[in-house]
C-alpha cells in the first residue's frame, strides 16, 4: 500500500483545505480590527462632539450672564436712586447703594444661569457650580451708615436664609488678617480623623522662628517641644498662634507651602477662587493674599458646620497638654468672646476669630444664634483698636437684624 503523504490529491485537498481555514482566521481578524478601530473613531467623535457642546453652552451661557446684567443695571439703578430704598442718605451713600447692589446682582445672575443649564447637563454644573454657601440681596438688604459703625467694611449675613441684611464694601478686596485662621482649621479638619487629634508633632526651630520673625502673635511653643494635634488646633485660634498655625499646617501637609495649595483649592471649591487667594496660613500681609467680607462670611459658615472646627471657634479658655517645657500646660484665650459674652447682642455670640495687620486694621468674623435657633454671621474690617472692633460687632447685631415686630 502506498503511503498517505505520497498521495498527491489527498495532500492537496488537504493544503486548501487548511488554506481555507487559515483565510477565514485572516478575516476575522480583520473584522475585529475593523470593528476595534470603528469604537475608537466613535468614542473620539462623541468626546469631541461633548466638549463643543460644553463650550457652546459655557459660551452662551456668558453671554446670556452678560446680557441679563446689562438689561438690569438700569433698574437696579432707578430702585437704589429712589427715595423710598434709600431714606436720609446722601448722593455719596447712594452711590454705595449703587455699587453695592449691582455687585450682588452679579453673583445672583450666575446662579441663575448654572439652574438654568442644570437638566442634562451634570458635566456643564460641576464646571460652573456656584458657591457652596452663596449670600444674595433681598428688597430689604440695607447699606450699614450709622457713625457708630467705624470698620470700613463690613457685611451681616442670615446664616440660616442665607441673605445679605446689611453690608458696606461687602466685595471690596481686603486683607484677612488672622481671620485667615478659620480656614487654615476647617482646611485641616477637613484632612485629619477625629482620632488623629491626640496624635504628636514636634515644633521645630523654624516653625518657631516663623511667628517670632514676622512679629506674629503666639501661643509660646519652643523648638523641640511634642505637642498634640488638638493643641495645634486651639493654638491656631484662641491666641491666634502663628507657631499653631504653621506647625498644623505642616502636620497636615508636610509643608507650609503644600498646605497654602490645599487652602486654595479649598477656595475654588467654596466658588470664592474669582475673589480670594491666600499666600499663607496665618495672615501675614501680602499682595497676593486677599478676599472680601462676603468671602469670609462664606468660609466662616462653613467652617462653623464641621464639628471640630465649631467647638475650637466657640472655645474661650483652652489648657494645652502637660510637656517637658510645659509642664502644666499654656492656659490660652479667645479674648473676643470672653469681651462680648456681656455685651446685649440680641443673642449669643458663640464663635469668633479676630485679626490685625496695619492694612486692615483690626478686624473680626464672628457667629451669633439666637434664642430661636436663628444663625448670623457678621465680618468687619478697619476697625480702629480691638475693643472698636467688638463694639462695632455689637452695634450691627442690635441695629441690623430685623427684631420682627
Amino acid at each position: 500500500m502506498e503511503p498517505i503523504f505520497e498521495n498527491t490529491e489527498n495532500s492537496e485537498k488537504d493544503r486548501e483545505f487548511y488554506e481555507d481555514i487559515e483565510r477565514r482566521r485572516q478575516r476575522r481578524l480583520e473584522r475585529k480590527r475593523r470593528g476595534k478601530r470603528k469604537k475608537c473613531m466613535i468614542r473620539i467623535l462623541l468626546g469631541i462632539g461633548i466638549i463643543f457642546i460644553i463650550v457652546v453652552i459655557v459660551v452662551r451661557s456668558a453671554d446670556k450672564n452678560k446680557t441679563a446684567k446689562d438689561e438690569n443695571v438700569e433698574d437696579i439703578s432707578e430702585e437704589v436712586s429712589t427715595e423710598e430704598n434709600v431714606p436720609k442718605l446722601d448722593s455719596v451713600t447712594a452711590m454705595k447703594s449703587l455699587c453695592f447692589a449691582g455687585l450682588a446682582e452679579e453673583f445672583r445672575f450666575k446662579d441663575a444661569m448654572t439652574k438654568e443649564n442644570k437638566e442634562g447637563e451634570s458635566t456643564l454644573e460641576n464646571i460652573m457650580q456656584a458657591n457652596t454657601y452663596e449670600f444674595v440681596t433681598t428688597p430689604d438688604t440695607v447699606n450699614i451708615y450709622r457713625e457708630e459703625v467705624i470698620s470700613t467694611h463690613a457685611i451681616l449675613v442670615d446664616a440660616d436664609e442665607d441673605t445679605i441684611i446689611a453690608a458696606k464694601g461687602a466685595y471690596d478686596r481686603i486683607s484677612p488678617a488672622s481671620m485667615t485662621k478659620v480656614l487654615t482649621v476647617l482646611v485641616a479638619a477637613e484632612a485629619i480623623e477625629e482620632e488623629n487629634l491626640d496624635d504628636t508633632f514636634t515644633m521645630t526651630l523654624e516653625i518657631t522662628d516663623y511667628a517670632y520673625v514676622n512679629d506674629c502673635s503666639y501661643v509660646g511653643f519652643l523648638d523641640g517641644e511634642v505637642v498634640t494635634v488638638r493643641d495645634l488646633f486651639y493654638g491656631t485660634v484662641l491666641p491666634s498662634g502663628g507657631d499653631a498655625a504653621v506647625g498644623l499646617a505642616t502636620y497636615v501637609a508636610g509643608s507650609h507651602e503644600a498646605f497654602v495649595d490645599m487652602m486654595n483649592a479649598k477656595l475654588e471649591e467654596l466658588g470664592l477662587a474669582d475673589r480670594a487667594h491666600f499666600t499663607n496660613c496665618v495672615g501675614l500681609y501680602d499682595e497676593n493674599h486677599y478676599c472680601t467680607v462676603y468671602d469670609m462670611a462664606v468660609i466662616m459658615k462653613a467652617a462653623m458646620e464641621n464639628e471640630l472646627c465649631r467647638e475650637v471657634l466657640s472655645a474661650h479658655i483652652y489648657t494645652t497638654t502637660s510637656t517637658i517645657q510645659h509642664p502644666e500646660g499654656i492656659e490660652i484665650s479667645n479674648w473676643f468672646l470672653r469681651r462680648i459674652e456681656d455685651k446685649d447682642t440680641g443673642g449669643v455670640v458663640i464663635g469668633a476669630k479676630t485679626g490685625f495687620v496695619d492694612q486692615a486694621g483690626s478686624c473680626a468674623v464672628s457667629y451669633e444664634e439666637y434664642a430661636d435657633g436663628t444663625s448670623y454671621i457678621c465680618v468687619t474690617v478697619g476697625s480702629t483698636s480691638s475693643w472698636r472692633c467688638i463694639y462695632d460687632h455689637v452695634d450691627i447685631y442690635n441695629n441690623y437684624i430685623p427684631t420682627g415686630e
